[in-house]
């Protein structure tokens, strides 16, 4: 592994009576710096959807558009996944900076002349900006696992999750500010559309990569600090010394993840989870402004409340599994799938209502997260930590791959292109009730192993 990315050793623990307090302190650091990188990766994320009016009145049709964005999400899929395993030998610091420097760079040129200029420039970079991104999951989630234990994790990654809320939602505000912004300053439509859209967000991202390599640290140990486990006397059953040593490539695949048949199940769950995440989001300024006749700040606005719902959603789902269900993650996956089920429907009927428009869209982003965040839990939960980022991407690639790129970027762009929106709307409705199907199976799992466990008490 190249030495720049190597994580740093373990160092000499400090004296006892400093251990808390600086255990303390550096876990509102580290939690601060993954959030806001986090939320930084999805400045530079997610601008081309937002772009999608203006390229179709430039002459590119739907099935262009999605075909191009599909490779976002592709190369995000394979990235994701890769750089888990990468991640889980690196120094989590320097891994989620450079992969947000990169991304910012290169949704910078993407909104170029020359990046707009016909579908094989605006695949590439998307490409690259789908690559890129796929690098800011999983450090977070190597830092959350060595700084958080199991018993405080679900409520902590729920909290930390609505760091891409954050980040997605302000991207509608800050473009539609800053082509509005653009265009009082005498510019044309076409460079005001490039500077609020892609490099206004790409400039503060770069800023945020900065604050985030300050502020992260890599482990406890290389702070000179016991594993959060033994701070915390909270062993989970797979833990072993063994749980603090980098892993080989082959033991983190073979051992923990490919050979998971829970894990599988619950990254062909996300596929569809990813489907009716973004088939509502990505479509959503095309679909607002083609049907309803939205203008891009009403556009950015529906965008914006979209993410932003998501904060509390994402909580009380958290709250909800671990509280009420007891670490049982399927049960409450249901329940906010099959909820999200009726906010599409009543987005899809609605006639002329903005307002109806704008509480659908705040239901669907309210609800959706959720289970978003809760089948990463169960990734990291289902492996041990130091091959958690792994099959936390593992499960990613099903939900970007499958589900973003094949799923909601090119079959839906096909389907509403060639069939209509209503054809679209019956594809988000069928992914939920799959999902629902395929958490029953899980669920099903769960209680056994809850009752395995009572017995061996």
């Amino acid at each position: 592994m190249n030495s720049f990315l190597s994580p740093p050793p373990h160092r000499e623990l400090l004296p006892e009576e400093k251990v808390d307090n600086a255990y303390r302190r550096l876990r509102w650091q580290v939690f601060a710096g993954v959030f806001i990188g986090y939320a930084g990766y999805y400045l530079v994320r997610k601008n081309f959807s937002l772009a999608m009016p203006y390229l179709q009145e430039m002459g590119f049709d739907k099935l262009e558009l999605g075909f191009a964005f599909a490779f976002n999400s592709t190369a995000y899929s394979i990235s994701k996944f890769l750089s888990g395993s990468l991640s889980d030998r690196s120094d989590a610091r320097k891994f989620l900076a450079l992969g947000l420097i990169l991304a910012s760079v290169a949704t910078i040129l993407a909104g170029t002349a020359l990046g707009m200029s016909n579908m094989a420039w605006m695949a590439l970079f998307q490409f690259l900006i789908g690559w890129f991104g796929g690098m800011g999951w999983p450090p977070c989630g190597r830092v959350m696992t060595h700084w958080f234990s199991m018993k405080e994790r679900g409520t902590k990654m729920s909290f930390w999750n609505v760091a891409h809320n954050v980040g997605g939602g302000l991207i509608g505000l800050i473009a539609g500010w800053g082509v509005t912004f653009a265009l009082s300053l005498g510019l044309s439509r076409s460079l005001s559309q490039q500077a609020g859209i892609f490099w206004l967000p790409a400039v503060i991202a770069l800023l945020i990569a900065l604050i985030t390599y300050f502020l992260i640290r890599d482990t406890p140990q290389s702070c000179g600090l016991p594993s959060i486990e033994a701070y915390k006397n909270d062993y989970p059953p797979n833990y072993s010394k063994n749980s603090e040593t980098v892993l080989t490539t082959k033991e983190i695949f073979f051992k923990y993840v490919l050979n998971n048949k829970l894990l599988w199940v619950a990254a062909l769950a996300n596929a569809f989870v990813y489907f009716v995440r973004y088939g509502v989001l990505d479509w959503a300024p095309t679909y607002l402004s083609e049907v309803k006749g939205y203008n891009i700040k009403e556009v950015g606005f529906a965008y914006f409340i979209y993410e932003w719902a998501a904060i509390p959603g994402t909580v009380l789902c958290g709250w909800v599994s671990d509280k009420l269900f007891k670490g049982k993650r399927a049960m409450t996956i249901i329940i906010f799938m099959a909820s999200v089920m009726a906010a599409i429907l009543v987005y899809w009927k609605n006639a002329d209502s903005k307002v109806i428009d704008s509480i659908a869209l705040v239901a669907v982003g309210f609800l959706i997260y959720g289970p978003v965040m809760l089948i990463g839990v169960q990734a990291l939960d289902l492996s041990p930590k130091n091959a958690a980022g792994t099959s936390a991407g593992f499960t990613g690639f099903f939900g970007y791959f499958f589900g973003t790129s094949v799923l909601a970027y090119i079959v839906m762009g096909k389907v509403v292109k060639s069939s209509g929106w209503d054809s679209g709307f019956v594809l988000l409705i069928g992914s939920c009730l799959i999902t629902i199907l395929l958490m029953t199976f899980v669920h099903r799992h769960e209680k056994k192993a809850k009752r395995k466990n009572e017995l061996c008490a």
